[in-house]
């Protein structure tokens, strides 16, 4: 049976019913008789929603919804808050002693709260309701959604996260190499780029993919992505610029707008910037931003994407300017793109013939716009290729939306989605604008929530996995790959609004904003972005289970205390990068807590009440001043995920290097851990550690610091033993002990990440045969026997970084070698004399990263068959290194042009380094020019 918003709270009963059995036998039947009236009513719920979808419910019945979705919050409330009162009595120790007082003080609890007269009560409530419904013609319907179940599904999720390709979602290679070069040539002065076009036709897509190309990085010493949209603060917005461009002082939350202009113009004066501004809807907010942004005579650039024309005109005033109109797509663009989407599962992209004029009709309905051609897609490749699915999708594009209102369009794939996921693409909408997240962050956050339940052998965190990439399939989330396997997720703009549109709806979330009023009623989350001002008063007694904070200023004690005595149930708790300095002991009465994240705060300790979250499975202390874990840690049996480290910018131990935290003895006990980044290990208790970690089978991500030789073998053996290990780093004390691991004769079989800061006496044999492996970054390791040898037959490696890996005087990147690696880093290869790159080696490879290396003389390879290559970097070499581009031996001449995808020659001081990057013209010319 399809899910509906009261599916959880049926689940909820049957939790209460099954954990106080005994003690609740009173008020059993009450409770099975709530349950089953919930039964009853669920299938007239999804009557009710296929109406309302459809736009066939009047406003009784959408009345008559909101009522069911009251009462299901209120049988939340009285099973939460009973939770709560047990729990509550049981950290103070009302529960010692014999099982008979225990019982009859939990009867008392029920005499006192009278939970079954609250059951009763709602019980009566939802008959009347239900009898309303009937009223309104609502009948009882069992059919579910005709999607089928995609890929995602039906695999090992972790081969989705693996191996799914990230697809654009316009082609306009054309247009942006054309923008790059108007971005890093030609005149000196200040210039605007204006990209004009409606909704979905892919202007932020153009201008992310120019903003972030390594020629566009490179050649600027500020940058600054700015999302403005309908609502936004002018203080706000240079707040943001003067943090994107890493202004040296402190911009206050009082400062007037002179204060935030001046610091910022001086500061850019001597600088060559980039600043987009994404989303402009009015065309006044440059008369304030020309003045923060000074036109300096160094070739700064500006981008603006926009929808409204006048915008354009005011914005654009120099004859360097530039406005970009972007068009609607051909027929047969769309038509690629259509084919791509709907059918990248099966038929080899390919439309079958008995769907070709169904498949058409439905593209005129898009309009030539790649966002709906992709959305409209994406819900395709979900059905069943048969034209009657087909039929079924084109009706309602004929029947129910306005062929002129993309919006309407794009409300399809909302209205498609089954319950389940509905959930998890309106999460978005608790973010701010243009949001990006982790897509760990988002399967912790979905868990917390109770929106992913593990069944059928797989953990909650894997079915999380197949929501999101059936999200993405469906081309409603976005992504971009970091580090080779993590996806940095966001949804467009106009998804944006569909996301806010149905979330006040539904009462889903509510976000709360200096003068301006909340959106939708009482809700189950809060966003609060920018103040506290009057939340308390506007929060009430709401029954609020998830806060999230975004750009606050200051941050109260007595606002935090406040704010958790008005939302006791809450579930999650995200502090991330706001101005808090101390957690309250309080926080030790949030029973029901399951996320809390610190992140990015001034926290330096955890209060020892932190042991009384008994359901914690989430704890974020990263870049936090937290130095240390109390003991009571480990009362948290139910805890999943433990990040805690942060940058540690006084080492001297190698690049990237992190301070991690101090973690008492026991860390044996939380057996459901699945993440442990960065710890240290135990002073003077090295082996201690590593045994312990042989109970922890069920860990995805390890990461240790401060590890020592001896326990290399104790270490060896604990991981071994964790199956389910997917990415492991290991960092050593100092960079002269050396780590042994041999002792690994069989490697977790799914590693895709590993990183080893460690001298090692010879690489270990059991890295070549890591089949899903994608990033493998080896500092310190001071091998003597050449490692490409050995690694280039790994299938899937994308990243590989060697710093300081290799003493010997030789590399040699063989044919065939390194099929699917695209960034590569050399780095601190003191006695490497030569590097050579056979043709038909790293065909893929993207990004080479190169030096200092003191001894080396001559790299050689044929650049026409790096034919992917986009930045080079060689850093730090002596005055004596040759590049030479054609290893026969032949003059040294080619043209930049055969490298399409390389775009431009750069040189810039850097220290006492020089970087040196291809581009657009003869690089041997420009070589000698600088001193080859």
């Amino acid at each position: 049976m399809a899910e509906t918003f009261l599916s959880p709270i049926i689940e909820k009963l049957t939790e209460l019913l099954i954990e106080e059995a005994h003690s609740l036998r009173e008020v059993r039947r009450e409770v099975e008789g709530l349950k089953n009236e919930l039964e009853i009513i669920e299938p007239f719920l999804k009557d009710a929603e296929a109406k309302a979808e459809k736009g066939e419910v009047v406003d009784a019945s959408k009345a008559w919804l909101r009522q069911i979705r009251k009462e299901s919050d209120r049988i939340e409330n009285v099973v939460d808050d009973y939770f709560y009162r047990v729990e509550q009595h049981r950290s103070q120790g009302g529960f010692l002693g014999p099982p008979r007082k225990v019982c009859h003080w939990i009867k008392a609890l029920k005499r006192r709260y009278d939970i079954a007269s609250e059951i009763r009560d709602i019980k009566v409530s939802l008959r009347e309701i239900k009898d309303r419904g009937v009223g309104y013609g609502l009948r009882p319907l069992e059919q579910g959604s005709s999607s089928k179940p995609t890929n995602g599904e039906r695999l090992d999720p972790r081969l989705g996260s693996l191996f799914m390709e990230e697809d654009e979602v316009v082609c306009i290679d054309a247009v942006s190499e054309e923008l790059v070069k108007r971005l890093t040539e030609g005149e000196s002065v200040r210039s605007v780029i204006s990209l004009v076009g409606q909704g979905g036709i892919g202007k932020t897509t153009l201008a992310r993919k120019v903003y972030e190309d390594e020629a566009v990085k490179a050649h600027f010493d500020c940058h600054a992505w700015i999302t403005v949209s309908q609502s936004y603060d002018r203080k706000m917005l240079l707040r943001n610029i003067a943090r994107r461009v890493r202004l040296p002082e402190r911009i206050e939350e009082e400062f007037s707008m002179e204060e935030l202009i001046s610091p910022l113009r001086q500061f850019l004066q001597t600088k060559r910037y980039v600043v987009v501004f994404d989303d402009v809807w009015e065309k006044d907010i440059w008369e304030t931003m020309k003045h923060a942004l000074p036109n300096n005579d160094k070739g700064s650039r500006i981008i603006i994407t926009t929808r409204n024309v006048d915008a354009v005109a005011f914005c654009n005033g120099n004859s360097c300017d530039l406005v970009k109109e972007l068009q609607t797509w051909s027929m047969e663009m769309a038509w690629q793109l259509f084919c791509k989407k709907a059918f990248r599962n099966e038929l080899e992209g390919r439309c079958p013939q008995e769907l070709k004029q169904l498949s058409r009709e439905i593209l005129i309905k898009c309009q030539g716009l790649p966002l709906a051609i992709s959305t409209i897609a994406g819900i395709l490749s979900t059905r069943e290729k048969i034209d009657l699915e087909w039929k079924r999708v084109l009706d309602n594009l004929n029947s129910e939306y306005d062929k002129t209102d993309i919006k309407k369009i794009l409300s399809l794939s909302y209205v498609d989605l089954p319950h389940h996921l509905r959930c998890c693409f309106l999460y978005f909408g608790i973010f701010p604008e243009d949001y990006r997240i982790y897509d760990t962050k988002l399967y912790e956050l979905w868990i917390a929530e109770g929106f992913v339940k593990a069944r059928a052998n797989k953990t909650p965190e894997e079915f999380a996995q197949e929501y999101l990439n059936e999200l993405i399939q469906r081309n409603i989330v976005l992504f971009e790959k970091k580090y080779g396997i993590s996806k940095e997720c966001r949804v467009h703009d106009l998804m944006y609004e569909i996301i806010l549109t149905n979330a006040g709806e539904s009462s889903f979330c509510r976000t709360l904003k200096r003068h301006e009023p909340s959106i939708g009623e009482k809700s189950r989350r809060l966003s609060i972005n920018g103040t506290t001002e009057d939340v308390l008063k506007t929060v009430g007694d709401s029954g609020t289970r998830s806060v999230f904070l975004f750009g606050m200023s200051e941050l109260s004690k007595a606002f935090i205390v406040g704010l958790w005595k008005k939302c006791r149930l809450l579930k999650v708790l995200d502090f991330s990068n706001s101005p808090l300095d101390n957690l309250p002991k309080e926080v030790g009465n949030l029973s029901h807590l399951k996320y809390l994240s610190l992140r990015g705060t001034k926290v330096k300790i955890l209060p020892k009440s932190i042991g009384k979250l008994r359901n914690l499975q989430t704890l974020d202390v990263c870049h936090t001043l937290v130095r240390e874990l109390p003991i009571e840690t480990y009362k948290l049996t139910k805890l999943r995920h433990l990040a805690a480290y942060s940058f540690d910018k006084q080492s001297e131990f190698g690049l990237d290097c992190y301070r991690g935290v101090r973690i008492p003895e026991g860390i044996g006990r939380l057996e459901d851990l699945q993440t442990l980044t960065r710890v240290e290990a135990y002073r003077g208790r090295d082996v201690g550690l590593a045994e312990e970690l042989q109970k922890l089978t069920n860990l995805r991500s390890l990461s240790i610091i401060q590890v020592t030789a001896e326990m290399g073998k104790a270490l060896g053996e604990s991981i071994e033993k964790m199956n389910c290990l997917e990415q492991l780093t290991l960092t050593l004390i100092n960079e002269h002990e050396v780590l042994d691991l041999r002792w690994i004769s069989s490697p977790p079989p799914s590693l895709h990440w590993l990183q080893l800061n460690c001298r090692l006496q010879q690489l270990p044999d059991w890295i070549p045969k890591l089949y899903y492996l994608q990033v493998l970054d080896l500092k310190f390791s001071r091998l003597t026997d050449e490692p490409l040898k050995y690694l280039k037959g790994l299938p899937n490696l994308v990243f590989l970084r060697l710093h300081q890996t290799f003493d010997g005087e030789e590399l040699h990147f063989e044919e065939g070698g390194f099929r699917k690696l695209k960034d590569l880093r050399l780095i601190k290869l003191e006695g490497l004399k030569a590097v050579k790159i056979d043709n038909g080696a790293l065909p893929l490879l993207e990004k080479f990263e190169f030096g200092p290396s003191p001894l080396m003389k001559e790299m050689s390879f044929d650049i026409q068959y790096l034919t992917s290559l986009k930045a080079l970097e060689i850093f730090d070499l002596p005055r004596e290194f040759v590049l030479s581009l054609q290893p026969d031996g032949g003059p040294h001449y080619w043209k930049i042009q055969h490298i399409p995808s390389v775009k431009f020659f750069y040189k810039r001081s850097v220290g006492k380094s020089d970087v040196y990057k291809l581009g657009s013209s003869d690089l041997l010319q420009r070589l000698r020019e600088h001193g080859r």
